[in-house]
């Protein structure tokens, strides 16, 4: 899958030109918009990436992350930012980004960052994908939807992170995965922070899967039983 609509929060315009040229190459489809306001207002319209700059006039990068994770939950999210590399980074983290890129880079280095992003997220998406079914949960991983069969078949909203873990505790029911595994796949190779990130979404996938076993393995990591 090549065509994901991306959505780009920069100020900056030569940038924004720059990074939507490069996009455009990887045959992306790219909104830009140069401002916090703007950005808000496309909310409602969730696109596969945001790349958000944290600087912006009106509403800045953290109000905009704070909407997006209130109302798409699990829509991809790459900060970028000139400002304090450290405190920027720790606070998008916190706050629910995916990724944090620091400015100057090289448009190359987005290009590269966000592609292992979506591919993380979306994958290659197959016919051989196939729903799993467990305790009256159903999860769609091409999709990327868990419907709770027990509540009216009402849909559970997940973060990026609580999906992506969810995912790859069920894709093999029974098998344990360490810290470091989930920490690889669900954070990436570049993650910067404590491996006590694991257990936080661990602990809030519990409390909106409350059917689903996932059991601790103390001192090692996670697995989730069938039953």
């Amino acid at each position: 899958m090549t065509d994901f609509h991306i959505y780009l929060v920069e100020d900056e315009q030569n940038l924004s030109e720059v990074i939507k040229a490069y996009m455009e190459k990887e045959q992306w489809h790219v909104t830009v918009f140069d401002n916090g306001n703007d950005a808000i207002q496309a909310i409602e319209h969730p696109p596969h990436l945001w790349v958000l700059d944290i600087m912006l006039p009106g509403t800045d990068g953290y109000q905009i992350l704070k909407e997006i994770r209130n109302k798409q939950g699990n829509i991809p999210v790459i900060f970028i930012s000139a400002r304090d590399q450290d405190l920027d980074r720790v606070l998008g983290l916190e706050m629910g980004s995916d990724d944090y890129l620091a400015k100057p880079f090289l448009p190359q280095e987005l290009i590269i960052r966000a592609k292992k992003l979506l591919s993380r997220v979306y994958g290659e998406q197959t016919k051989e994908t196939k729903k799993v079914e467990i305790n009256d949960y159903i999860i769609d991983p091409e999709a990327r939807t868990i419907i709770d069969a027990d509540n009216k078949d009402t849909y559970v909203d997940l973060t990026t992170k609580e999906m992506d873990l969810v995912l790859l505790l069920t894709e093999e029911v029974g098998k344990a995965f360490s810290r470091e595994d989930i920490i690889e796949s669900v954070w990436g190779e570049n993650y910067f922070g404590s491996e006590r990130a694991v257990d936080d979404v661990v602990r809030r996938v519990r409390k909106k899967l409350p059917r689903i076993h996932l059991e601790t393995l103390y001192g090692f990591g996670y697995r989730v039983l069938s039953s």
